[in-house]
């Protein structure tokens, strides 16, 4: 397996672990997450901390364990994996922000658009990252 696919497995699997905690939270609080910006700020920016540096560490004992290959720089299919992970991450993250942007302020509460606009987030950064994996597992060459 290569060392930006093992980056991106670790990415992608700490994003679903941590950002399961903070949906979970919202969506099985008994009345609905605390309405206050200061808690949202604090669950959702301490679950991403705890991400990043997890992600932070994984990346290095895997740069630490493929040395070689870690500072190898990204060849063309690399580039190519990485560029269509983004680009329909952003497509994804543009439907959500129509939602959150032009629907939702219609017909829902602050709070609810809010977290719509945080899983759009996710959710958009899970596509790159799923793409990213599955181009990888599939031999994708652009």
């Amino acid at each position: 397996m290569a060392f930006r696919e093992k980056t991106a497995w670790l990415t992608l699997a700490c994003m679903l672990v941590a950002y399961s905690v903070y949906f979970g939270w919202v969506l099985l609080a008994p009345h609905g997450p605390d309405p206050r910006p200061i808690t949202i700020v604090w669950w959702f920016g301490g679950i991403t901390g705890v991400q990043v540096v997890v992600v932070i560490i994984g990346s290095i004992l895997l740069a630490v364990q493929a040395r070689r290959e870690a500072q190898a720089r990204p060849d063309e299919r690399d580039r190519a994996i990485a560029r269509r992970g983004a680009s329909m991450g952003y497509y994804v993250l543009m439907v959500g922000m129509i939602l959150v942007g032009v629907v939702m302020p219609i017909t829902d509460s602050r709070w609810k658009i809010i977290n719509t606009a945080l899983l759009a987030l996710v959710i958009a950064e899970t596509v790159r990252y799923g793409i990213i994996v599955a181009s990888y597992r599939r031999g994708w060459h652009g």
